[in-house]
This record gives C-alpha cells, sequence and structure tokens, in this order.
C-alpha cells in the first residue's frame, strides 16, 4: 500500500480541500499518514495570500523532498496558479495540481506514475535486466507535470465533497470558490478565479452526511460566499440566505456558523431571515480592513464606513449582543496617522467582539504593490500593536456581559491550564468555556451557567444539564 502525506497552508477552504484530496487519496488505496513521517507522495496545498505566504509553501515542498527524495512531491492550489514558471524550475517539485484539478488528483498522480520508467519498487528489477535505472527526479524538468488550467476561465464549482473531518464536532462545508471583488491588495482573483458556486442541492446532501455522522455543528466557508448563487442558472438560482433557510431544516443539525461576509449583505431582509433560524449562530465576521472612508477607496473595497456600521447596527436589532468579528489592515499604501486615527475610533465605536490585525504585506501582482507612499514597517507593526491593545479591551467587555448567564456549549478538546485537565469548547457566540475534563465528552452540547472567568479568555461553566 503506498503511503501519502498532506500538508496544508493558508485559509479555511485550503484545509477543506485538503481535507478532501486526503479522503480521496484513502478512497483509492493510499495509507495516510503525518507528513512528517516517509511517505510515497507528498501533497502540499500552497497559500499566495502574501509574499511570506509564498516562502512557506516553497519551504514546505523542499522540506517534502529533502525528507524522502524518491517521493513524490505534489504542489497543488493557489501559488501553483501564480508561479508556474518557478515551480517548473524547482527541483523538488514532481506534479503541479491546479485549483481546478484537486478533485482530478488521484487520476493525476496515478498517470505519473505509470509514466515513470522506474519507480522505487521496481528498481532492482530494472537492474537484474540490465536496462539502465533513469534518474527518478532529475535536477531539472524539461516540462511541468500534472495538470494547471487558466483559472480565469473556470465557469464551473469543482466536484470536491467531504463525508467526515477529523473534528468530530464542527465540519466545514465550501460552498462556492472564486472572487469578482478584485481588492488592490488581493492576489486571490487571479489564483481562485470568477466566483463560482456550488449547486445548492449538494450543500444539502452533504450537511445530511455530517450531520448523520454525528457531527453538531456546520460552518459555511468559501473565497467570497456573500456572492455565493450569483452565477447560478436562473432556474437554479439561490442566494445565501436561501441556502441557509434550505440547510436550517435539515433534523439533526444543532449549529449553523457563518464564514466571512461582506458587510453590504446585511440588510434588514436578511438579517430578519437569519434571525428566524433555530440554528444561526449569533457570530457574524464582517470584514472591515479599515475604518477609514478614503483608504477604502484605495483598496477598493465596495462599501463605505457608513455602511459598514449601519449593518452591525441591523445585525444588534434582530440578535441579542451577537459577536461581532472583524479583520483590519493597517499601513496599507498612502495609509497617515490622521486615516489610521480614524480606524482607531471607528473601532471604538462599533464595539468589536475581536480583530484579526495584519500589518499590509506588499504582494507583487497586485494594484497595491505598485502605489506610492508605502509605509514603513515599523509604523505598520506600530499600528498593529495599538490596535490590539484595542482587540483586547473590547473582546473582555464583550465577554463579561454573559457572566452568569446559561448557554450552551459545544465541547471540542482537552487542554491543560495551570496543571488542571479541561475540555474546552464554544457558546453560539462563539465564547470559549471550559469544564473538568470528566464531567463532559468530546462533541457534547452541555447547558450550563458561565460561572466565573478562568483567565480573560476561557468561562468555566457550571453544569446544568446536556443536550442529546
Amino acid at each position: 500500500m503506498r503511503r501519502a502525506a498532506l500538508h496544508n497552508l493558508g485559509c479555511k477552504v485550503n484545509a477543506y480541500e485538503t481535507e478532501a484530496m486526503g479522503q480521496l487519496l484513502r478512497k483509492a488505496g493510499y495509507e495516510i499518514v503525518p507528513f512528517e513521517e516517509e511517505a510515497d507522495v507528498y501533497v502540499v496545498n500552497t497559500c499566495t495570500v502574501t509574499s511570506v505566504a509564498d516562502k512557506k509553501s516553497r519551504q514546505m515542498l523542499h522540506r517534502a523532498k529533502k525528507r524522502n527524495p524518491r517521493g513524490v512531491v505534489v504542489a497543488a492550489g493557489c501559488y501553483v496558479q501564480v508561479a508556474a514558471d518557478a515551480l517548473a524550475e524547482d527541483p523538488a517539485v514532481d506534479l503541479v495540481v491546479g485549483n481546478h484539478e484537486k478533485s482530478e488528483l488521484v487520476r493525476i498522480l496515478e498517470d505519473f506514475m505509470e509514466e515513470r520508467e522506474c519507480v522505487p519498487a521496481q528498481e532492482n528489477i530494472c537492474q537484474s535486466e540490465n536496462i539502465p535505472a533513469q534518474p527518478l527526479f532529475p535536477a531539472r524538468k524539461p516540462a511541468l507535470k500534472g495538470k494547471l488550467s487558466d483559472i480565469s476561465a473556470a465557469r464551473e464549482y469543482e466536484p470536491l465533497s467531504i463525508d467526515h473531518t477529523e473534528s468530530h464536532t464542527r465540519a466545514f462545508i465550501k460552498i462556492q470558490d472564486g472572487c469578482n471583488q478584485f481588492c488592490s491588495y488581493c492576489i486571490i482573483p487571479y489564483a481562485r478565479g470568477r466566483v463560482r458556486s456550488r449547486a445548492p442541492e449538494e450543500v444539502a446532501a452533504e450537511a445530511e452526511t455530517l450531520v448523520n455522522a454525528g457531527y453538531q455543528e456546520i460552518v459555511l466557508t468559501g473565497i467570497h460566499i456573500s456572492s455565493y448563487g450569483i452565477d447560478l442558472p436562473p432556474q437554479r438560482r439561490e442566494d445565501l440566505i436561501g441556502l441557509v433557510e434550505r440547510l436550517d431544516a435539515i433534523e439533526g443539525l444543532r449549529r449553523l456558523r457563518l464564514g466571512s461576509l461582506e458587510p453590504r449583505i446585511v440588510t434588514e431582509e436578511f438579517a430578519q431571515r437569519l434571525s428566524k433560524l433555530r440554528t444561526v449562530c449569533p457570530h457574524f465576521h464582517l470584514s472591515l480592513q479599515s475604518g477609514c472612508d478614503a483608504t477604502l477607496k484605495r483598496m477598493n473595497r465596495h462599501y463605505t464606513t457608513e455602511e459598514y456600521e449601519n449593518g452591525c447596527r441591523i445585525l444588534r436589532r434582530y440578535f441579542d449582543r451577537p459577536a461581532i468579528t472583524t479583520d483590519v489592515i493597517t499601513g496599507f499604501p498612502g495609509e497617515t496617522e490622521e486615516e489610521f486615527a480614524r480606524t482607531e475610533a471607528f473601532i471604538k465605536k462599533i464595539g468589536f467582539y475581536e480583530l484579526h490585525v495584519f500589518p499590509y504585506s506588499r504582494r507583487a501582482g497586485t494594484r497595491a504593490a505598485a502605489m506610492p507612499d508605502q509605509v514603513e514597517e515599523s509604523v505598520k507593526h506600530a499600528r498593529s500593536a495599538r490596535l490590539l491593545r484595542l482587540d483586547e479591551e473590547a473582546s473582555l467587555a464583550y465577554r463579561k456581559q454573559f457572566l452568569g448567564e446559561t448557554r450552551e456549549v459545544l465541547f471540542e478538546e482537552k487542554i491543560t491550564v495551570d496543571g488542571t485537565e479541561y475540555l474546552v469548547g464554544h457558546t453560539k457566540e462563539y465564547l470559549k468555556a471550559v469544564i473538568p475534563w470528566e464531567e463532559a465528552e468530546k462533541g457534547r452540547i452541555v447547558r450550563g451557567r458561565l460561572e466565573k472567568m478562568l483567565n480573560q479568555e476561557l468561562f468555566v461553566l457550571w453544569r446544568l444539564s446536556e443536550k442529546q
């Protein structure tokens, strides 16, 4: 039996696809082993969101080849789409698989194996028959092997799915691929192509499979899920809220959580329809990036701070203290101290549960990389530190509102805090809570009182009952 190892870099969409490729290999008879072990095949699902991500992708490909020089190293995903020429010259890479070919991984791999004149298992036979053994992995390959198509021409959703995940509590389902937004700092539309939505009945079928397998919570993910459905034919068209309503009707599903949303999708109708659904978690990640309109315009973001604030206001009208989280980029080209101060003030005004703060990373191939007035690294990091301090204060203030209240917690894994073992899980608002590990089981939803705070992030749950 051949052994295969997979490594994921990047976002939750990549993680989903890595899991799906692993299941394809397992069904084809491969034994899946940890990436740190010797394997016959290594698959690295690459990321290219920043130049640092490019570097990490190359490092993992070289690490795989070093671990087993005779193994087949497969580069898959986003970095492959934007750096095919560089990979053609990289002796560590044997095969490439593009972002619209991952479902074909097994066939691509098997075709490559058949083409090799002398695979490791046949080496002794070749030598005994006096057939000169050819180098299995020459230092320079004459042509890039594998399959890589023009992602900008892709119009159909690639048929990838999963029937289980490594976590037995929360499962991610990819509902769409691609992005039509073309933010000035982002390479992803060039690596992922245009929006391609998955058929709603296929999403529902995968959700039912996962629920029947015992998963309590499903998270909808994609490259730009707010665009879900815009490309579906009129007779099959269903937007994001329609898909959510379809999934909410699945018997046995306890929780449904949405991935990152564009602020402009939050209308009165959207929030009102969401609020009527039993499974929807009041946890909304609305991407911000900047709290200054001038900066947002340079970023080519398609909303204003007024529209963003209105979206938050609507969510709070229909949900009790929803957890609103966001992403912010500091030091975008041209960001002055005054512009950053506006972002800082806006963040204070909104009152987020959590901020994900990123210093701007210059990415070759994007419009922002060629913009004037690039901000010094030291300034970017100083501004990030200021926002992270705001994040600590706002997060703690949000959590404290729930002290003494009763909530349901889905327990996920064992952790150790100050020498004591606990099970840790999340409420629907994504608040973390713990319970002594012997008092609950992983994958169970327990109803209890958020009795006290173990530290700034963790509540201690006083168990009241368990939901079956």
